[in-house]
């Protein structure tokens, strides 16, 4: 039983990480469609006459048509990423394999509808299957859900089947080579029931959708809420991912074409000179705007409240630390490297956090802002809110941020001091500090060398100018200790064989925001904007089949 759930928490840990590849290059193709159809816009050329110009028209045209890439292709992009992030050796064979999936269970559909003698045109059949075309062929629109169910299926048979034998009149089809065989054949057959169970499976989340929209604005407050609460244990990725493609985040018709799930209804707008239906600016509730109140005002307050409530003479040795959090936030839409600061030392603290963030998506909704995209950072209010003109009323949010802001400042100001809770500069000074045994006898070591006159064999370089990756390694366990490897935005995520060797107080000492212990095997660090940079210096020094 212990060993079922371990495995079930991996197994949710790395899903979730791989939304990751998929959500970055959606981020930015997003920020590319919001610029260039903004730009080229009537209500923007009409006011700013230089931009009417044939070359600046082809410019922000050629942007927006950019931008589509990852909006027009998102089911594949899922369907290749999961079995490439899950996958711990060969991930390019694991990637290929995933496309072949999901494109042979799409011809499978077409082949099962078209023998069943289903008219594609026909307005009922299309309603009831849920017809679209789907990288060339009509088949039916499971979306988000059947590339993830693709990427899922294709990854537990890459690690069957990548080392399959077979006999030696087969040979050539063995190994690798096998996967993508396989998976087109395993994926067809799933295609061939996909018609049978779809259109049930779709009307329970129709209702789920249907169900959140009755609540009103108390949707997104919950959404903004539980998205919080999950962030620790790192399935936060999951509940959004929900929202953002499926029809739970809404669905409806944008320019004579059905769209569902709240970030593709957004970007599927922007597109659309056509004016916004209620769907898509009830799909922003969960988008963007609902973040803007917490992360450019709340959480610089609660930054600010902790270098206020430091001692004064830590305060100079936190200020970098705070100061790169709230960059990583209000620039970047990175929240853990502050939420981390006082998850672990006041976690009643983080809740009353996630309950505030919430009343910023209800806010953001009562008053009727419309501004979309995945981050909540300062570029989004730029580039979504103020470039798309009054009607998204980005007027309202630096209100909102500021008195958030003074909100968060205060509450986290009489919470530290009335609880004495120990955020950074308050810590009582240790009485007898252990030293670094293993980073003084390497310097140590340095220093005789040079007294000797010979040069010292290697000055351990650090990561990002502060991230001694070779220290972190050892206080991780050493690189037997760890099981498997990788990262998120912010936090490395590893499979350990004993989480009790893994020394949270030294991690910390080398530059770690926290750690979260999930059990006994699975195991979180978080770093901040740098994670990948430490990551790759960590790989290095552990097994293949272990990064």
């Amino acid at each position: 039983m212990q060993k079922t759930k371990a495995a079930l928490w991996e197994f949710l840990q790395g899903l979730g990480k791989t939304f990751m590849l998929p959500v970055a290059l959606l981020a930015f193709c997003g920020i590319m469609l919001g610029i260039g159809s903004s730009l080229s816009s009537e209500a923007v050329t009409d006011n700013v006459a230089f931009l009417r110009g044939e070359g600046f028209h082809l410019v922000f045209t050629w942007m927006a048509n950019t931008g589509l890439v990852a909006f027009t292709f998102l089911p594949v992009l899922f369907a290749m990423a999961i079995p490439l992030g899950l996958a711990r050796e060969d991930k390019g064979v694991a990637a290929f394999s995933g496309f072949v999936g999901y494109v042979a269970m799409n011809l499978a559909v077409n082949f099962y509808l078209t023998a069943k003698g289903v008219d594609f045109e026909d307005e009922k059949a299309i309603e009831h299957y849920g017809i679209a075309d789907v990288l060339g062929v009509q088949s039916i629109d499971t979306g988000l859900l059947g590339a993830v169910a693709v990427g899922i299926v294709v990854s537990l048979l890459h690690r069957r089947f990548r080392t399959q034998r077979m006999p030696d009149a087969l040979a050539f089809f063995g190994g690798l080579r096998f996967v993508p065989i396989v998976s087109a054949l395993v994926l067809s057959v799933l295609g061939l029931l996909i018609p049978l169970v779809w259109p049930t499976f779709n009307g329970w989340i129709n209702a789920v959708g249907r169900g959140i929209g009755h609540t009103g604005v108390f949707g997104p407050f919950f959404f903004g809420m539980g998205e919080v609460l999950l962030r620790p244990i790192g399935l936060h990725h999951i509940l959004v991912a929900m929202f953002r493609f499926t029809d739970v985040g809404g669905s409806g018709t944008v320019c004579g074409d059905h769209v569902s799930g709240a970030l593709n209804l957004f970007y599927a707008q922007l597109d659309c000179s056509a004016a916004p239906g209620s769907a898509v600016t009830d799909a922003t509730h969960f988008l963007s705007q609902g973040k803007m109140a917490a992360y450019l005002g709340g959480l610089p307050g609660a930054a600010l409240a902790m270098y206020h409530c430091a001692r004064r003479r830590m305060r100079p040795e936190i200020k970098a630390l705070l100061v790169s959090g709230v960059v990583a936030c209000v620039v970047g839409g990175i929240t853990e490297p502050l939420e981390f600061l006082f998850l672990f030392v006041a976690p009643w603290l983080y809740v009353i956090h996630a309950v505030l963030v919430g009343l910023g998506f209800l806010t953001a909704a009562v008053l009727g802002v419309f501004i979309g995209n995945t981050d909540g950072n300062v570029i989004d209010w730029l580039v979504f809110g103020v470039l798309q003109g009054s009607t998204t009323k980005w007027y309202l949010v630096p209100v909102i941020a500021a008195v958030w802001f003074a909100a968060y400042y205060f509450l986290f100001r009489w919470a530290i001091t009335r609880f004495d809770l120990k955020t950074p500069g308050r810590e009582d000074p240790p009485a007898d500090e252990e030293p670094d045994t293993a980073h003084d006898e390497a310097h140590d070591g340095e220093r005789d060398e040079v007294e000797d006159g010979r040069a010292p064999e290697r000055v351990r370089e650090l990561v990002a100018g502060k991230y001694d990756a070779v220290a972190m390694l050892d206080a991780i366990g050493g690189a037997d200790n760890i099981q498997s490897l990788d990262n998120c935005i912010t936090r490395l995520r590893m499979t350990v064989a004993d989480a009790e060797r893994v020394d949270e107080a030294r991690l910390k000492k080398l530059g770690a925001v926290g750690v979260v212990k999930l059990d006994g095997h699975n195991v979180q660090v978080v770093i901040g904007p740098q994670v990948q940079s430490v990551k790759d210096a960590i790989a290095t020094m552990i097994p293949v089949g272990r990064r």
